[in-house]
């Protein structure tokens, strides 16, 4: 499988652009990506993870502007974007209604939340650019499985990927998930970000 340096996001877009799917270094963990707004790239992403069908993929932007053009933003959800994004945390928002005509990211479940994120990395925010179109990005490895550590071990889970692009990760752990649906927000999960961090900027 062919490995891409940082000096070839050029090709690694054109890979997304024809509805592939890559492996990426992110802040968090080792991910593998595809394009939001094909079914192709949508259903081989789907294969790749043997993900179950009504379990929804995360989406990683490029910046606040592209959330926004996808997910109704409350004021919850905003201070947590300017104190923590780009960063290792993931918040659920609602769609937007016109959403659901350009992305296919919950298979046989029709949902109207989103996990979003914005891109960690100036490489990442680039790579998302180039493809004309946030991505859906997803931790390397089989659902339910542990999370690969190296591109070694990726390319023996996934071998059926399209490239991957080089590079380390910074933290090693998964990133906070916060859900803001709704009035009262919830911690999904725990990553690298912490509840006293969370609840310190919404009672500022």
């Amino acid at each position: 499988m062919k490995r891409y340096t940082q000096n070839q996001l050029e090709e690694l877009a054109n890979i997304l652009k024809k509805d592939g799917v890559i492996s990426v270094p992110t802040d968090t963990v080792y991910g593998i990506c595809a394009r939001i707004n094909s079914i192709k790239a949508y259903n081989k992403l789907m294969n790749i993870k043997n993900r179950p069908s009504n379990k929804s993929f995360p989406v990683m932007c490029a910046n606040e502007e592209q959330i926004k053009s996808l997910a109704i933003v409350n004021e919850k959800a905003e201070k947590l974007i300017h104190a923590f994004m780009p960063g290792p945390i993931t918040l659920v928002l609602n769609k937007k209604p016109e959403t659901f005509k350009s992305i296919n990211n919950a298979g046989l479940r029709v949902t109207s939340e989103i996990a979003i994120r914005i891109a960690p990395t100036k490489v990442l925010e680039e790579l998302i650019y180039k493809v004309g179109s946030p991505i859906f990005m997803t931790s390397a490895n089989k659902s339910g499985e542990c999370i690969c550590k190296d591109l070694d071990e990726i390319e023996k889970i996934c071998p059926t990927l399209d490239a991957m692009l080089e590079g380390n990760v910074s933290f090693g752990q998964e990133s906070t998930i916060i859900d803001c649906t709704s009035e009262k927000i919830k911690i999904q999960r725990l990553g690298v970000i912490q509840e006293e961090q969370i609840l310190k900027i919404l009672k500022e």
